[in-house]
């Protein structure tokens, strides 16, 4: 069981994750690649990504092991950034970390020759990880990211609705069933005994879709504390690669798909339940129900049941869609946040 000890200065340093994490959706993918859990949600992915890869599963897999331990400089801070940030940053290690976190992997005569070259500071065997994390995540991820992304920001959405409706309590109250709130502890299944005193940190959550039933965290205490967790998975769940849009003008939207219906995007935008989408748009609760349904069949909505409620986001199509196809770039305060969780990990 992991056990998770809050004081008050914690409770009100818990955050939530602005976007997925590039890094940490890889390695934990990696998990999923090579067992044969979840066959629902992750078996056409697998055989997929599989047919895409070119020898990198034999160069990671000594690095992180089908479970147990895996290193903490894997999934830098810079991960809800992107894949490039994220491995500029880890190609920043301090070398003393890279020997300390290889050498919990096992004696060194039980690891290849390439991670004892790693742990000596080699930057030939560093390249070579760094081009297998980047050629990894082009196959396994980046064709799925619109709809790892969509899932990420539905389960974020539920999460900051229950932050507005009940505080910190009914956030940490909600995550998933394998996780407990008993303040102020949070308690979760987990693979070995383990205590983490916060400390006056806080802890940041962070969703993912390829976790699994219980949640991560870091090895080192002394890292910025970051709580992974899975998101509900539900018959939408199958990662799927995006189809390209002939939507044409967006600015026309609804031209595009009926005033109505583009109201009703709107109103998503920020997620509603049925109930505040009817009242918004000035619908009936059925009608409400139908447009969102015929919107999430075509991509532009993520459906999630909150509690007793069923609520409503965009996806990453939907959501440029509205803003006429304008790409997402982290904002100043995602930026500074980042830089506090490095600058706080002792690299």
């Amino acid at each position: 069981m992991l056990r998770i000890h809050f004081t008050g200065l914690d409770l009100a340093r818990v955050r939530i994750a602005a976007r997925p994490d590039a890094l940490w959706e890889s390695v934990l993918s990696f998990h999923r690649l090579r067992d044969k859990q979840g066959p629902t949600v992750y078996g056409p992915w697998r055989c997929e990504a599989r047919s895409r890869l070119n020898g990198e599963t034999r160069l990671l897999s000594s690095l992180v092991p089908s479970r147990g331990y895996f290193p903490d400089f894997l999934t830098p801070p810079e991960g809800v950034l992107g894949v490039e940030p994220a491995i500029e940053a880890l190609r920043e290690t301090p070398a003393p970390r890279l020997q300390h976190e290889l050498s919990l992997l096992g004696t060194a005569r039980t690891r290849p020759g390439w991670l004892r070259e790693l742990a000596d500071g080699d930057s030939g065997a560093l390249g070579r990880l760094i081009g297998a994390l980047r050629s990894y995540h082009r196959a396994a991820i980046a064709p799925y990211w619109p709809h790892i992304r969509a899932r990420i920001e539905a389960d974020r959405a539920a999460r900051g609705r229950a932050l507005l409706d009940g505080g910190t309590d009914r956030l940490l109250a909600s995550l998933p069933g394998t996780m407990r709130w008993r303040s102020p502890v949070l308690e979760s299944d987990y693979p070995v005994d383990r205590d983490l005193y916060l400390g006056g940190r806080g802890l940041l959550l962070l969703p993912s879709f390829f976790c699994r039933r219980t949640p991560v965290t870091f090895h080192d205490r002394d890292l910025t504390p970051v709580l992974v967790y899975p998101v509900e998975h539900t018959e939408e769940s199958v990662p799927t690669k995006p189809v390209r849009s002939c939507a044409g003008d967006v600015g026309s939207l609804g031209k595009l798909v009926g005033h109505t219906r583009s109201a009703v995007l709107r109103t998503i935008g920020h997620g509603c339940t049925t109930g505040e989408l009817a009242r918004r748009v000035g619908v009936s609760a059925a009608s409400a129900s139908q447009h969102a349904s015929v919107l999430r069949e075509a991509g532009l909505v993520v459906t999630l049941r909150h509690g007793g409620a069923v609520l409503h986001t965009l996806t990453p199509l939907g959501a440029a869609l509205l803003r006429g196809g304008a790409a997402v770039v982290p904002s100043p305060s995602e930026l500074a946040e980042v830089s506090a969780a490095a600058s706080g990990a002792g690299s």
